[in-house]
C-alpha cells in the first residue's frame, strides 16, 4: 500500500503484538519535526545569575544606579545576586551591609521575589532574588 501511494511505511512500536506501523512521508515529517524544535529553542530563554556588588559605604547614587541596573536583569527575566563586598576592617561594618541588602530587596520588591535571604558567605553578604513574572 506504502509503495502505491509512494509513501514510507515507517514503524511506530515495534514491541506491541502485532507491531504498529504508519504509511507517511518520512522525508516531511523528519523536516516539520526539524522546524518545531528550532522554533522551540528560538522561544526558549535561558536564565542567567546577575551579580551586582556593593560595598559597606556605598553612596545613595551609586545604589540607585545598581538598582536601576537589576530592575532591568529582573525584567529580562535573569536572577540577581546582590552581594555586599567586605575587604581589610569594613568586616566590622556587617550592620551597613545588611542595611544596603534591605534596602535593595525593599525597591524590588515589586519586580522580585526573594530566592536566599542576606547571610555571609564568607568575606560577603549575599542575597538572591529571582523575577516573580515570566516575560510575556
Amino acid at each position: 500500500m506504502a509503495q502505491d501511494q509512494q509513501l514510507d511505511l515507517v514503524e511506530i512500536s515495534p514491541n506491541a503484538d502485532p507491531p504498529v506501523c504508519k504509511i507517511m512521508d518520512f522525508g516531511k515529517f523528519k523536516y516539520e519535526q526539524q522546524k518545531r524544535e528550532k522554533e522551540m529553542r528560538k522561544k526558549s530563554h535561558n536564565q542567567e545569575l546577575k551579580e551586582i556588588r556593593f560595598r559597606p559605604h556605598t553612596d545613595t547614587h551609586d545604589f540607585d544606579f545598581k538598582v536601576k541596573h537589576a530592575k532591568g536583569f529582573l525584567e529580562q527575566g535573569h536572577k540577581v545576586r546582590a552581594y555586599v563586598q567586605f575587604r581589610g576592617r569594613d568586616i566590622v561594618y556587617k550592620d551597613h551591609g545588611m542595611e544596603i541588602l534591605a534596602r535593595f530587596m525593599t525597591e524590588l520588591q515589586d519586580l522580585a521575589k526573594i530566592d536566599q535571604e542576606p547571610r555571609m558567605e564568607g568575606r560577603r553578604m549575599a542575597t538572591i532574588l529571582s523575577p516573580n513574572k515570566k516575560k510575556p
